[in-house]
């Protein structure tokens, strides 16, 4: 199976996860063509966009909300007001149609992955995926959490609307039965996020308090016209971005408004390329471009006046000029108390060979 996620995070690298969800119900609405021909309609331009992988979610209505569960998303953009009527509407596919799509994925070279909402889904999708992602929403289902976590492949959590106990009691959970390195999604449970809640500084102290994990964000804002909030998130430490992911952000229903379309994905992996270009590889050494103007824009020392040969060097002899390329003005001590060895003209950059050692 195509393993682009996680062999990506092993190598510092940038991943970008299209969250298609259940977007594809609506698109195959708009198009008049069969969920699975949208299901993979928007797997195929999540590739040719240049996303790295691919996200569903697994679940029935009848296991995963109560009939009685309100809504808590934005109902001017979804106005179904039950949690459980929603999922009624998304939850056709099962295991046959996800063995499918997995295969298309596989066939087009891009990384398939589902989040499992119950046990039977959890151990159907388990041959079809090399990570298992674990929703915000089961941060606190610690009994489900082992189960996932008791297959020992890695494990993406998001750990949105959560404190720091309760994530510190499911990476336990996790760690408890699984060897495999976990990575943590920052997330905002606000749908769409507004930018002045994305609290992205929370990336910086997930890095800081949970070393041994990988870092991302998932993100739930309306995409911006310059990728800031995205830039933002990496340059905290997001390595895994997911992002919802549509073909019309105009559509009403589920995730479709504050999803990201082919063109944004395109414009988030150059933003990061970007940004990397900028960021470098943050070594305290000179950079090979700057080897002519070290050599020409620093100091030398060089004679105040002239220097007969065999005098004895003193402090007044000596000043700092440019270029750089004769004795540096750090070995001024050095430098001092020894002989000249020729005579050394008036404004002469001082070298090596000109005193006695």
């Amino acid at each position: 199976m195509n393993n682009t996620i996680m062999e990506r995070l092993a190598k510092g690298k940038f991943v970008l996860i299209a969250e298609i969800g259940v977007n594809y119900y609506d698109i195959a609405t708009k198009l008049n063509i069969t969920l699975m021909e949208a299901a993979k309609f928007m797997v195929l331009s999540a590739k040719n966009a240049g996303i790295h992988a691919v996200k569903f979610q697994t679940y029935k209505a009848g296991t995963l909300a109560a009939k009685k569960s309100p809504s808590y998303w934005d109902t001017r953009e979804e106005p179904t007001t039950s949690q459980y009527e929603l999922f009624q509407k998304f939850d056709h596919f099962g295991e046959a149609e996800y063995k499918e799509l997995h295969a298309f994925c596989e066939q087009i070279g891009i990384e398939f992955c589902s989040t499992p909402f119950d046990v039977e889904s959890a151990d159907y999708l388990n041959p079809l995926m090399n990570v298992y992602k674990i929703s915000s929403s089961d941060l606190s289902n610690l009994p489900f959490i082992e189960y996932m976590a008791k297959k020992n492949k890695p494990i993406i959590l998001s750990i949105g609307a959560s404190n720091e106990d309760e994530i510190c009691k499911a990476v336990e959970t996790i760690e408890k039965y699984n060897d495999k390195k976990i990575t943590l999604l920052h997330c905002v449970l606000e749908y769409p996020t507004p930018y002045e809640d994305a609290n992205l500084a929370k990336i910086r102290t997930l890095k800081e308090r949970f070393p041994q994990c990988y870092i991302g964000y998932s993100d739930h804002t309306k995409p911006d016209d310059d990728s800031d909030v995205i830039k933002t998130a990496y340059l905290l430490g997001a390595q895994v971005v997911e992002k919802h992911f549509t073909l019309d952000k105009k559509l009403t229903g589920n995730d479709h408004y504050h999803a990201m379309d082919p063109h944004d994905a395109e414009e988030i992996l150059n933003a990061v390329t970007y940004v990397q270009k900028l960021s470098g590889k943050g070594e305290l050494s000179c950079l090979e471009t700057e080897a002519a103007a070290r050599k020409n824009a620093r100091r030398s020392l060089v004679a105040v006046c002239a220097i007969a040969k065999g005098a004895v060097i003193t402090r007044e002899m000596l000043t700092f000029k440019r270029p750089g390329t004769g004795i540096s003005p750090s070995e001024i001590e050095r430098v001092i108390g020894r002989k000249a060895k020729v005579d050394i003209p008036e404004d002469e950059i001082l070298t090596q060979d000109m005193i006695e050692d």
